[in-house]
């Protein structure tokens, strides 16, 4: 699929209140009044995929750009304003765990944050909790472009992280098939999760729209485990977070002290 939506690139230049720039202090005044929120609208996941796996490809803007874009992107074409204003670079910065630093995924990010233009928190948290969950339990990638493939045709090795880091993500695939973490067959991989995450987000928010989502359970057994004394008011409430324990905390030997005596 080729990818031709310059149209939808353009950042503006301030907000428009009633056809005029908006000063800094009504921006600040309506924004503490009444939360932002856009309509959301059902999309096809299927025909998001290839979109959103265009989009990591496109300009190397990587997969945070490309889920958002597979989105809102595909929102702002079909209808225009208000969708069509957003500055979709900037969803750039996603890039490889955000600008290069390894952290949250990129592509959970486009995702969290396209679901952050129509629904509030009490409303998202659980939304992005399911996203988040089945990342961590899918071995990945799903979606396979075939011909259309911009790094690597055929298929690719998966793996299922445990973990909603792309550091972690990125790292354990790597190790576990034996691939390049800066290869070609690496980028191939998070195009292809670029789609897959969309996809599961649209699945997400369109369940949302038509008011069947279910939420999945927030704590994973070893969540569960570790919170029975690390959260909030109990014996020792140094913990903060949702994300499964085990890559970083299981004790392995990946997670032993490497600077001391390493070979």
């Amino acid at each position: 699929m080729q990818f031709n939506r310059r149209d939808f690139l353009g950042a503006l230049g301030g907000t428009m209140l009633g056809g005029a720039l908006a000063p800094a202090g009504a921006l600040a005044f309506q924004q503490e009044s009444k939360p932002f929120s856009w309509t959301p609208h059902k999309l096809d996941p299927k025909a998001s995929a290839p979109v959103a796996y265009d989009g990591y490809w496109y300009n190397g803007y990587g997969c945070g750009y490309g889920v958002f874009y597979g989105i809102v992107g595909i929102l702002a074409e079909k209808h225009g304003a208000p969708y069509n204003t957003f500055p979709f670079t900037m969803m750039e910065v996603g890039k490889s765990g955000i600008s290069d630093w390894g952290t949250i995924c990129g592509a959970l990010l486009g995702a969290a944050s396209a679901m952050a233009l129509f629904w509030g928190r009490k409303e998202r948290d659980p939304m992005v909790t399911e996203l988040f969950r089945w990342y961590e339990a899918t071995a990945f990638p799903l979606y396979n472009p075939g011909d259309k493939a911009q790094g690597v045709k055929g298929a690719v090795p998966t793996h299922a992280a445990g973990s909603v880091l792309c550091h972690v993500s990125v790292s354990s695939w790597a190790q576990a098939t034996a691939n390049d973490a800066n290869g070609k067959m690496r980028q191939e991989r998070c195009s292809r999760i670029t789609a897959d995450v969309c996809v599961k987000a649209i699945e997400i928010m369109n369940a949302k729209i038509d008011g069947k989502f279910a939420p999945a359970p927030a704590q994973t057994k070893a969540t569960e485990f570790c919170g029975s004394c690390h959260d909030k008011g109990k014996e020792s409430p140094i913990v903060k977070g949702r994300m499964d324990c085990t890559p970083c905390h299981s004790g392995s030997a990946h997670v032993q002290n490497k600077f001391k005596n390493h070979p």
